[in-house]
C-alpha cells in the first residue's frame, strides 16, 4: 500500500516525562521490570486528503501502590492519501497498521533516548509493539 499514501511529516506533539522524587527515581529504576508499554492510535482527517495519525506511546507500572513515574509520547504523523479511489478498508489499515509500523522504529530510538537521559540509563524495552497483529486482532 505504500503508493496509496505518503508520509509528510512525523513530530514529537507532546511529551510527559514526570519523576516526582529522587526517591521515586530510585523506585522506579528497581521496578521498571513491571513497566509495560501501552499504544494507542486516534486520527484526523485534515485538508486535501490528508490525514494525522496519532501514535501514543505510556510506558508504566500497572502497580498502582508504589512510586511511580509518568512516562509518555505522542507522536503526529500527516500522511497525504494519493489514491483518490481509496477504499475504507485500506484506508483503515493504512491508518492503524501501516503508518505506524512505518514510524515506529523511529518513534521508540526517540523515546528510549528521552528516557534514558532522564535517569533511566540502560532502559531496553522488552518487545516491540506489532502493528500488524494488532490490526488482525481488531478485525477478529
Amino acid at each position: 500500500m505504500e503508493d496509496k499514501y505518503k508520509i509528510i511529516i512525523s513530530y514529537i506533539q507532546d511529551l510527559s516525562v514526570e519523576i516526582a522524587s529522587p526517591e521515586a527515581l530510585v523506585t522506579i529504576r528497581n521496578t521498571i521490570p513491571d513497566y509495560k508499554m501501552t499504544v494507542g492510535l486516534k486520527s484526523k482527517p485534515l485538508k486535501k486528503k490528508m490525514i494525522e495519525v496519532l501514535t501514543t506511546l505510556s510506558y508504566e507500572n500497572p502497580n498502582k501502590k508504589i512510586d511511580k513515574g509518568i512516562f509518555q509520547i505522542k507522536y503526529a504523523t500527516v500522511i497525504d492519501i494519493l489514491d483518490p479511489q481509496i477504499n475504507k478498508t485500506e484506508l483503515e489499515k493504512i491508518v492503524l497498521c501501516d503508518t505506524p509500523t512505518k514510524i515506529y522504529p523511529e518513534l521508540e530510538q526517540k523515546f528510549l533516548t528521552i528516557l534514558r537521559e532522564s535517569g533511566l540509563p540502560n532502559l531496553q524495552f522488552e518487545k516491540k509493539i506489532d502493528f500488524e497483529e494488532l490490526y488482525k486482532k481488531r478485525l477478529s
